[in-house]
């Protein structure tokens, strides 16, 4: 029997898996050692146990576990990235380019680096969300220190092409750095082979427990120096104090593990569901697809339906479906999405619009409930707008 409500918002959060949830236990419990305690067994415990773990991020990325810092998140990781690069190379420049669909962890950290004094550029985008490489190179001046392109895009889904991205930042010797939180674990990532310098993720993206995220640092060829931001006792390589969530980064580390070795099934999996239910609401009169279908995450969909407020429809459907809505909009302001703003898109079909994102406890009999819950759901809707004509 199917249990509602569906959950179909992994783009928001991921629940934890029952086989991260196992290796955590011990550690709020028998194994509850601080991990910077060097003097007896329930602090050795504990340090192996991140050690152990910090192989497994690592081996997800294609790093080196000495090149993974722990934080609290993403949103963290990305504020140790960008604030650390701007004071550590102040003194060589204060030039940082991003773009303007970027997670608002990494938008508003530039907007108070530069009430610091950084010269920050905000690339465009073109209709399918992509940066133009091109374009990039161009916005390069002297006192550039840092390119901050995200992997792929959390509302639409659509995957940046980074290896063009890295081909400019290696060919002008400037860091890149790339927040991959929800990329990491949906789709393979090699650190070297992309080019990247510095990479964000989360744990509670990718079936891991709130509360642990990873910073990967290069450390050599080119090796990335950054200025701490939290300073303390010196953990994490003098780079992020404060004492480790030890059971928070044993589940992380498994999270990863898993990721990996199902990551390809999972893809195969998601895009034929995530393609059966995009297929079907296309169907449906004055409906559209967000962002790229040709460079985009497995398991993510945005469609906005016109005619139809978001915020109505999910009203219509958050009893049995949970969803995100794509205007990402509060019910004072009523603005639509940025991001879908910044792709050309109408405000009126950006207030329309809805993320679908699956998930690993997704299955096909949720998808067929929710098809026919959504269809008969803007039908009803449109049949209350003045402006529908059938």
């Amino acid at each position: 029997m199917l249990k509602l409500p569906l959950y179909l918002d992994y783009n928001a959060t991921t629940p934890c898996d029952p086989r991260v949830m196992e290796v955590m236990t011990p550690y709020f419990t028998e194994n509850f050692g601080n991990a910077a305690s060097r003097d007896h067994s329930f602090g050795w415990h504990a340090s192996e146990a991140v050690q152990y773990a910090r192989e497994q991020v690592a081996g997800l990325i294609g790093a080196v576990s000495t090149e993974i810092i722990f934080t609290s998140g993403a949103t963290e990781a990305d504020n140790l990235a960008l604030k650390g690069v701007f004071e550590m190379f102040r003194s060589k420049g204060n030039h940082i380019i991003t773009s303007v669909v970027e997670h608002k962890a990494v938008l508003d950290t530039c907007r108070h680096l530069e009430k610091l004094g950084a010269d920050v550029t905000y690339l465009k985008v073109n209709s399918e969300g992509l940066v133009d490489p091109e374009e990039l190179e161009a916005a390069f001046k002297p006192t550039t220190i840092l390119v901050a392109i995200m992997y792929a895009n959390n509302e639409t889904g659509t995957v940046m092409p980074v290896k063009k991205i890295s081909a400019v930042t290696r060919k002008k010797g400037v860091f890149f750095f790339s927040d991959a939180t929800q990329a990491v674990g949906k789709i393979p990532i090699d650190v070297n082979n992309d080019g990247i310098d510095l990479l964000a993720f989360s744990s509670h993206k990718m079936y891991g427990p709130k509360g642990a995220g990873a910073l990967f640092l290069r450390r050599k060829d080119p090796r990335v120096k950054l200025t701490a931001q939290i300073d303390g006792g010196g953990h994490e390589r003098g780079i992020r104090s404060g004492t480790l969530n030890v059971p928070g980064i044993a589940g992380f580390g498994k999270a990863c593990e898993l990721c990996k070795q199902e990551m390809k099934q999972e893809a195969k999996r998601l895009s034929a569901w995530r393609d059966k239910l995009e297929t079907s609401l296309l169907k449906l009169k004055d409906t559209f697809v967000n962002g790229s279908t040709r460079f985009r995450l497995p398991h993510v969909t945005n469609i906005s339906f016109n005619f139809v407020e978001s915020e109505g429809l999910i009203s219509g459907i958050q009893k049995d479906i949970a969803v995100s809505s794509g205007s990402a909009c509060s019910s004072a302001s009523r603005e639509p999405s940025y991001v879908l703003k910044a792709l050309g898109v109408a405000d009126e079909l950006a207030r329309g619009s809805i993320r679908f994102s699956l998930g690993r406890f997704t299955t096909e009999e949720q998808i067929d409930f929710a098809i026919v819950k959504f269809i008969e759901t803007i039908n009803q809707l449109r049949t209350l707008n003045p402006y529908w004509k059938t």
